[in-house]
Order: C-alpha cells, then structure tokens, then sequence
C-alpha cells in the first residue's frame, strides 16, 4: 500500500464546507480603498491533491488606478481575477479571505448578488477573446446582451445603438456594419477591442484584463494598451492588468504586484519596482526582458528550472529551488516561509536576504546586466 502524500492527507482531514463555497462573514471594509482583497485563498480538491492556486494574497486598489499582476504561467495570477469576479463557487473550490468593492464584500455575499454586480460594476477582458465570445452569435448581439440584462428597460434599438457607440469608441471601423459580423470576421487585434467593448458597455467600475496583449503583434498591443488606458481615464476605472511580461505594465500600472506559486512575493510602485527591485524572482523577470532604450552588452538571462507545482509546494521559500542566491539565506529559504514584510513606504517584499544584502547583490550583481 503506497504512502499517502502528506498534502493529500492534510486535504482529506480538512472539512467540507456546507456549501459551494466557504465563507467568511466581515463586520466592516477595512480602509477606503475601492479594490480591497485581504488574505485571499483559492483552493481547488482534485484526485491529485490539493491544489493551493492562491495562498494568502493581500492588495488595495483605488479609483482610476492600475494595478499589474505579474509572474510566470501557474503562479496564480488568473485565478485571483477570476475569484475577484466570483467565478470559482463550484463544489471543488474553496475561497476564503475577503474581497470589498466599493464598501461590499463579495466572498460571503450571495451568488445572486455577484452576478448582478459582474458586468455592471465590476467587467473582464478574457485572455482569448475568440473563445471567450459565442462563435454563433454576432459581435453585435453579444453586446446587445451584456447590456440589456444589467438595463433591461432598454429596447432593442437603443441596446444597440448602444452597441455601435462602443465599437466606434474601441476604434471599430464601420461600426454600424461591423455590429452584424460574427467574431471570426473579426481580426485578433479588432477581437480584442470588440471584447473591451463589451466589457465596458455598462460603464464598470473596475476592470480586468486578463492577458489583453495576448497572441497580438507588437502594433497592435501597443493601440490595445494604450485604449484602456484612455478609456479609463474616461469612465475613471480601477483597472488590473495581468500578464507574465513586464514591458507590457512598465508604464501602464501605478502599482505591480509579483506573483510566485500562488503567493505574493513582492508589491510596489512601478517605478520602484523598475529601479530598485528587491525580490531575486524579480530580478529574474527583468533580466530576461529585452531593452530597446540602449545596447545589452550580455545575452538575456532566463530564470532557470520551472514554475512548481502547487501540489506539492517546496518547503520553505517556493523560489529557492531555483533563487542563485539561496545559499546566502543560511538554510532558512529551505525550511521556513518568507513572510511579507514592508522594507519601505508602500514596498512590501517577502525574500529571506537581509535586506542590505538585497540590496548590495542588486548594486553590484543584478543592475549593471539590465
């Protein structure tokens, strides 16, 4: 009889909740950020384990701001959006922690309730927008329903003048046209901007873009970028981007956040982030993005190993299977789990180098190869 793997066996001790989802019932919205997430857990039970996608992740988000989630594929990133909008009740996933939006918390609050504020208050642009649209329905229909379920004193001729108005304003040509076409008569950049359309069709309060840029030549991400951008200046959005590229976030996000095996490792401003980076996963990440503002002297150089499993987590820091400096943290990064802490205003960062360290290694190792 083969052992038991030791999170299996922690997941089958642990309770079934009584329901879809677990909750947790808060008496106040802590501080007066409009976005507030607090120890956010995603769990999912499948027969292999326990699959631990999001592990304690805290951030605020203000009015008209941008937030950047970053990291590489499986850290987490996704499924933090997706549990933000209230897509994971499902019998397999486990959410705990809270999310407030605008004074509300969304974790305990009914289904119901979720999905009248999805859409209408709070919108997603899907990674992949031609899967993400009904391939029987036209471009225009699709709106037009997105629409009429949050208004549905709305008659058909106004939902879609409705519909005309925003494809014209994500810059559809020939929208009045164009409403009537299905999506594989649309190219992958006017996707995109008809995907922003719909999301943006009942003026949102917050936005996520998940992977916007994604499978879109450099022109075309670069016109996708810069409409959120002025669309948000517009409607006044928060708005979180989430991409595994820096470049995509270096001068679109207020804020950035660095994701790692389900955990934030390190959050700041993006011009701390860019300048004075503190985490050696980060260091990593901007090593191996290409500079076009001067000549690189060395090859880029990747983060080496892969992302781990969020099965079987290493013990300690999740990183320090693959960190170069690792061996620097005396045995800690192997047997304990970084806490994040703030080493400055606003920059939280969880890494077991003293922080003089980091900052040393980055003066003399990490910032004259950028």
């Amino acid at each position: 009889m083969s052992k038991k793997n030791p999170l299996e066996k922690q997941a089958a001790e642990q309770p079934e909740p009584e329901t879809d989802i677990l909750l947790k019932p808060v008496q106040e919205a802590p501080g007066s950020a409009f976005l507030s997430v607090r120890d956010l857990r995603i769990h999912f039970n499948t027969d292999d384990g326990l699959v631990r996608a999001v592990d304690g992740l805290t951030f605020d988000l203000d009015r008209g701001k941008t937030l950047g989630i970053v990291g590489e594929s499986g850290s987490g990133k996704s499924v933090t959006s997706l549990g933000i909008m209230g897509l994971h009740r499902t019998a397999r996933a486990r959410v705990t922690g809270e999310v407030w939006m605008d004074g509300e918390e969304l974790v305990s609050a009914d289904a119901d309730r979720v999905r009248q504020l999805r859409g209408q208050k709070m919108a997603m642009i899907f990674q992949d927008p031609l899967t993400a649209m009904h391939p029987y329905y036209t471009v225009g229909k699709q709106i037009i329903e997105a629409y009429r379920v949050h208004h549905p004193e709305a008659s058909r001729r106004d939902a879609r003048a409705k519909a005309v108005k925003m494809l014209d304003r994500v810059g559809i040509p020939q929208p009045d046209r164009r409403v009537d076409d299905y999506p594989h008569q649309f190219s992958g950049g006017m996707r995109q901007r008809a995907m922003i359309a719909m999301a943006l069709v009942n003026d949102p309060s917050l936005l996520i873009a998940d992977e916007p840029t994604t499978a879109l030549d450099v022109t075309v991400q670069a016109q996708i970028l810069d409409l959120i951008r002025d669309l948000q200046q517009e409607f006044g959005s928060a708005v979180i981007i989430i991409t595994h590229d820096l470049g995509v976030v270096a001068e679109l996000a207020d804020d950035i956040l660095v994701m790692y095996g389900g955990k934030c490792v390190e959050n700041t401003s993006a011009e701390n982030l860019f300048t004075e980076p503190e985490h050696p996963y980060t260091w990593g990440l901007l090593g191996s993005m290409p500079r076009i503002d001067r000549e690189r002297q060395d090859r880029l150089v990747p983060v080496k190993g892969s992302p781990p499993s969020l099965i079987n987590l290493p013990q300690g820091c999740a990183f320090h299977p693959r960190c170069p400096f690792a061996d620097r943290t005396h045995g800690a990064s192997e047997t304990e789990i970084p806490l994040l802490v703030e080493t400055a205003p606003q920059h939280r960062v969880a890494c077991h180098l003293p922080q003089a360290t980091r900052k040393e290694i980055f003066a003399q190792e990490i910032s004259p190869r950028l």
